[in-house]
């Protein structure tokens, strides 16, 4: 792991971070290889998603969907420990995602127009699931289970390598449709549909640069949970932390592999001199630890840098939590390891990366839902056309203004 230890001057937290992520930058610019991927599975469907299957997938000529029955055999070869686990995960995100559903709302306006206001759930949901360094069955989870508290009616997962754990845990989500695909093709192919797989409304999952420069591609024909690039965790610690507790969690971050910046601020030198002792790993990821002048220096640093993970360690650290504005997920107290997040806390691990907390939130069910307005216009015609028509003739748009007076004598069968 390379370490660097920087220092953070009074009202510099804005340019050091900015530092920071420079640390971590993407190296090739694959948008041209993407954008060709994307068109030709566009263009051809199947017979391009079968040729880049083949080329990178490396599914052995097994069907492109896995069948029922190897989900089900997969399942009931599942560890007892890792089931219950992923049970304990699935019941705590789906109580999280429950909680953030909104109801329906109707309300009358002054000139008489009735409005409902209603929420629904998109019909079709894509969840990809990375396949590169390990298999991520807790990402089966954090998207499925969070869609179907959303009320999706299909929901579909893109596995590549259709590892056994991940197969285990689609079956214990209930899905059953299920590819063994990845990469920008994939992300294609849910996007525009092939006869083979339906098209669907939401793509949501992390992936490597290809499978997030895809979704960015697409991002105006379909919905995406958002651009989920190399992992991040920032941990502030103040007075009282564990210098062992501190690394550990940057090292168990560290795991995310290329790209991954794990960092500690804290204005005690002595904590963070013990930090940088433990911090010896062979890992692609990068720690920087940040001497700051004062914990509100290091809050400050933390605001700009605006983490995926967030970590509050020590006493006067914790008491901050209610401050935070710009972090995709905080963790308060000694015990609140970033790991808990990624499996079995209920909090969702696919969280806005890159800085992107400054606008972005985690999945949730907002990602799969839409607002949409219900409106009964009724015997306020008369009242809305002499309010409007003027305006709409003011932005040139005659038709409108017609199109609304046509309704002030009473509403036309």
């Amino acid at each position: 792991m390379r370490v660097e230890r920087w220092t953070l001057a009074a009202g510099e937290a804005e340019p050091l971070a900015a530092r920071a992520r420079e640390l971590t930058a993407a190296g090739a610019d694959v948008r041209d290889a993407v954008a060709a991927i994307v068109a030709d599975v566009r263009g051809r469907g199947d017979a391009a998603l079968d040729a880049y299957v083949e080329r990178f997938d490396a599914t052995g000529g097994a069907p492109l969907r896995v069948a029922p029955s190897e989900l089900d055999a997969a399942a009931a070869a599942l560890r007892s420990d890792v089931r219950a686990g992923l049970e304990v995960a699935m019941a705590n995100v789906a109580a999280v995602a429950g909680a953030s559903l909104g109801d329906d709302a109707e309300l009358r306006l002054p000139q008489g127009q009735r409005i409902r206001v209603r929420e629904l759930p998109v019909r079709r949901a894509g969840i990809y699931v990375p396949g590169g360094r390990a298999p991520y069955p807790s990402t089966v989870v954090m998207g499925a289970v969070t869609a179907r508290v959303a009320g999706v009616e299909e929901i579909c997962v893109c596995a590549p390598g259709a590892h056994p754990v991940i197969l285990a845990a689609c079956a214990l989500c209930g899905l059953d449709e299920v590819y063994r695909m990845g990469g920008a093709h994939a992300v294609a192919a849910l996007a525009y549909g092939t006869a083979r797989v339906p098209r669907v409304d939401v793509i949501a999952g992390p992936g490597n640069l290809y499978v997030q420069e895809a979704k960015r591609l697409v991002s105006g024909d379909v919905g995406i949970d958002g651009f989920l690039g190399p992992s991040d965790v920032l941990v502030l610690a103040a007075g009282g932390a564990e210098p062992e507790l501190v690394a550990l969690d940057l090292l168990a971050q560290a795991e995310h592999g290329e790209g991954t910046i794990v960092a500690a601020v804290s204005a005690e030198r002595a904590l963070l001199d013990a930090v940088a002792e433990r911090l010896e790993a062979e890992t692609e990821a990068v720690a920087v630890l940040v001497d700051a002048p004062s914990l509100d220096e290091g809050l400050a640093f933390a605001e700009a840098f605006a983490p995926e993970h967030l970590e509050l360690v020590g006493e006067r650290a914790e008491a901050l939590a209610g401050r935070v504005r710009r972090a995709g997920c905080v963790f308060v107290g000694a015990t609140g390891g970033t790991a808990f997040g990624d499996y079995v806390a209920g909090s969702n691990h696919s969280l806005p990366t890159g800085g992107a907390a400054r606008f972005a939130s985690s999945l949730s069910v907002r990602h799969f839902r839409r607002r949409m307005a219900e409106v009964h216009i009724g015997a306020a015609a008369p009242a809305l056309a002499r309010a409007g028509a003027p305006i709409a003739r003011a932005e040139g748009f005659t038709v409108h203004a017609a199109s609304m007076e046509a309704r002030q004598n009473g509403t036309p069968r």
